[in-house]
């Protein structure tokens, strides 16, 4: 099965950070921050969005950094995955 977004949204799956500090110290999951750097999995086509023509930048498996508390998490064939719209990316990283 594949998930496939509409309009002008992007299916990323999150880069897991280190559970490790630089000196050592492993920490709980609690204590983690969340990460923003993904990887994008799948595009939507554009189009009209709010009456603006919405052009997709992004491609998959680009790597990007999106916005803290952007998007809709969702568990996907057990994988966790997040829904962003593209205006939540802030950089593509080369």
């Amino acid at each position: 099965m594949k998930l496939r977004p509409l309009f002008d949204r992007i299916v990323i799956r999150p880069i897991k950070t280190e559970s490790k500090t630089d000196g050592g110290i492993m920490l709980p999951a609690v204590a983690q921050e969340k990460s923003q750097l993904a990887t994008v999995i799948s595009v939507g086509e554009g189009g009209l969005v709010d009456g603006k023509e919405v052009k997709m930048i992004v491609k998959p498996n680009d790597k990007i950094l999106y916005s803290k508390y952007a998007g809709t998490e969702l568990k996907f064939e057990g994988e966790e995955l997040i829904v962003i719209r593209q205006t939540d990316v802030l950089a593509i990283i080369e």
